[in-house]
């Protein structure tokens, strides 16, 4: 076998992440974020600017590095620079100095540049088969066990950390907002606020009607009154029967609903009834709403392997719903909800971010939402340039793992080379279908 002779280039620049010059183009040419963070607060003249801050910062997500000190490794790098449209790299202590000091003002504009980078770009917004666009909204857990960060307490998952709860848009996933919350805090505490804020901005994006997707922690008669209070939004929500008989709604659903048995020692039941709410709103009217809920219970006296059991196992679970569908129908949607585990999945694990950087908790605020602007970013490159037949991933898909683009696109080696003041970018002739995706979404944000 051969050895290598190693050594390091003295004239020749070579970069290992090429797709940062895709997450410069969307940060650029589809948000304002560089002048919306020049009015936050004046800056002494020969200081970094915040714009170079955030961006720098998104740049390190998009590579799936979330602490500050990884930017020390790209402050002499410049392809970095050049591709962020950045007039300087901060240091470490810059970076996170910065974002301490302007932590909820810096948030407010990040998280307006994540709609704004949705609508500015032209992303699609897949419908559900009814012509729905899903809104699925869940909260997910972070675990930070072992540290002293602000606000790190347990959650349901039975260890320290935080409970940031999620907005997704379309069936591509789309990140409209998350928002920091610390673990212990219950679901449905301060829901209203961030359900209709997320509701706004989804129904500014699309003109489709929205289906919007919530777990039983949110099952509350103000939460149905806030959907209901907004046009083109249906829901459906998993009951909690909470303090309801069993043994009662066991009676009632095998006397008035479906019964159907799909296998031996199996049956189930199916019925909707009708509930209504009065309530008197804070102008001192009296006000009622009535929604349909959607009840299965399921009878099982075989388990699944065959054995018959001394006492029948009931199984009840319901869904609140607007939609006039059938109840198998129902079900099979909200089954659909699930997907966003997968999401959560991506955020945290892909773009490493489990456990957060910073002990403060406004700061961490802060980093989520970069984190939501880098993950749509990364999605809607792997939109562009990974589905379709030319892609360097063979599986066929309706979209792509944030680490997929990640592996794919975003570390794709290259050559930078200065010429005639223009910057050339040169891949090797072996990167094949890689070339081919990168090329094709870089002329499509340039010059689309």
């Amino acid at each position: 076998m051969k050895r290598f002779q190693i050594e390091k280039s003295k004239d020749e620049f070579y970069t290992s992440h090429s797709g940062m010059a895709l997450v410069g183009l969307c940060l650029n040419r589809f948000t304002s974020i560089a002048k919306r963070l020049l009015q936050v607060a004046p800056l002494k003249k020969g200081t970094i600017a915040h714009a170079d801050v955030i961006r720098s910062y998104v740049g390190l997500l998009s590579l799936g590095k979330s602490d500050f000190e990884a930017i020390s490794g790209f402050r002499q790098d410049r392809y970095f620079q050049e591709s962020l449209a950045l007039n300087a790299v901060p240091s470490e202590p810059t970076l996170r100095q910065r974002m301490e000091e302007h932590a909820a003002r810096f948030r407010m504009i990040v998280n307006f540049c994540v709609t704004e980078f949705l609508q500015k770009s032209g992303a699609l917004f897949s419908p559900l088969a009814t012509g729905h666009v899903p809104l699925d909204i869940d909260v997910f857990t972070m675990d930070n066990s072992g540290t002293k960060k602000e606000n790190v307490s347990r959650t349901y998952m039975n260890f320290d950390g935080f409970a940031p709860i999620a907005a997704y848009l379309a069936l591509e996933g789309w990140l409209l907002e998350v928002e920091m919350r610390e673990g212990s805090q219950h679901s449905q505490k301060d829901f209203i606020p961030f359900l209709a804020r997320v509701l706004r901005k989804a129904l500014d994006l699309t003109a489709a009607p929205l289906l919007v997707r919530l777990d039983s922690a949110h099952d509350a008669w103000e939460t149905r009154i806030e959907l209901a209070s907004h046009e083109r939004a249906d829901y459906i929500i998993k009951w909690n029967p909470r303090r309801q008989s069993k043994n009662d709604w066991y009676q009632r659903a095998f006397a008035e609903g479906q019964v159907s048995e799909p296998r031996p020692g199996k049956r189930v039941a199916l019925m909707s009834v009708r509930e209504k709410h009065n309530w008197t709103d804070e102008d001192g009217v009296k006000q009622s709403l009535t929604c349909r809920l959607i009840v299965r219970v399921v009878e099982r006296t075989i388990d699944k392997k065959g054995q018959h059991l001394l006492v029948p196992d009931i199984e009840l679970e319901g869904w609140w719903t607007s939609l006039k569908l059938s109840e198998e129908k129902i079900i099979a949607l909200y089954q659909a909800h699930g997907t966003s585990e997968q999401f959560h999945s991506e955020l945290k694990t892909d773009m490493d971010l489990e456990r957060l950087p910073s002990g403060k908790f406004e700061v961490n605020s802060l980093i989520m939402a970069c984190a939501a602007l880098s993950y749509n970013i990364l999605r809607y490159i792997g939109q562009l340039g990974l589905l379709g037949d030319k892609t360097p991933v063979r599986h066929p898909a309706k979209r792509r793992r944030i680490k997929t683009v990640i592996q794919e696109l975003m570390y794709l080696a290259a050559r930078l080379i200065a010429k005639g003041r223009r910057l050339w970018l040169r891949f090797s002739r072996h990167s094949g279908l890689s070339f081919e995706a990168f090329n094709t979404v870089y002329q499509r944000l340039a010059y689309g």
